[in-house]
């Protein structure tokens, strides 16, 4: 089983609306061709974001970045790390420095997560957190695996008909949610989208 990353917002579940955060306004939905012309291409399998913008000579003078890590501030780093990598499948890697990375491989060419230990405690909300979306099993399948691994519900929105999702806190209180997957959603009929510039 495994976890993808979501681009989803809350109250948009992947049955119920589009990710807009793919700049629409260069995408030709009908046309593949058309956009792999206009310097688009396929950029993964992540829900939701299905092109990305491929180099050209007109880019030369851009820099761009990319989220190499997430990082979270920790009492104890190894721990928290522990869960993590038993949630998402994926690794630890650390060494004499304090500081823990889980990530699918080392070195880590993709997203990982960065645990850095803090003398401080969390005190509020977090203002961002990671929404997960499962590759395989259900979403009820894996809040009950989160919660057997130490993670505690802090809110379930899940709905009687199937959409919605659960929010969690892992066990040094960090917010994440679990939402339905696109196995568990089914294949969905086409739609039409309205293009706006």
């Amino acid at each position: 089983m495994g976890l993808l990353w979501s681009c989803d917002e809350h109250g948009m579940d992947h049955d119920s609306a589009p990710c807009t955060r793919s700049r629409p306004n260069r995408v030709d939905p009908g046309d593949p061709s058309r956009n792999l012309r206009r310097g688009w291409e396929p950029a993964g399998t992540r829900p939701g974001i299905r092109l990305r913008h491929k180099a050209t000579a007109h880019d030369a003078d851009t820099m761009t970045l990319h989220i190499h890590n997430v990082t979270f501030d920790c009492a104890d780093a190894r721990a928290l790390a522990t869960f993590w990598s038993e949630l998402l499948g994926w690794n630890v890697y650390y060494d004499d420095d304090p500081e823990v990375v889980v990530a699918a491989s080392f070195p880590n060419p993709g997203l990982g997560l960065l645990f850095i230990p803090v003398p401080e405690g969390k005190t509020a909300k977090n203002r961002q957190h990671l929404d997960l979306a499962p590759d395989e099993g259900t979403r009820d399948e894996w809040v009950e695996r989160a919660l057997g691994l130490g993670a505690t519900v802090v809110g379930d929105h899940r709905t009687p008909e199937g959409p919605g999702w659960v929010t969690m806190t892992d066990p040094e209180g960090n917010e994440f949610c679990i939402e339905r997957g696109a196995p568990e959603m089914g294949a969905r009929p086409p739609r039409a989208f309205r293009i706006t510039t």
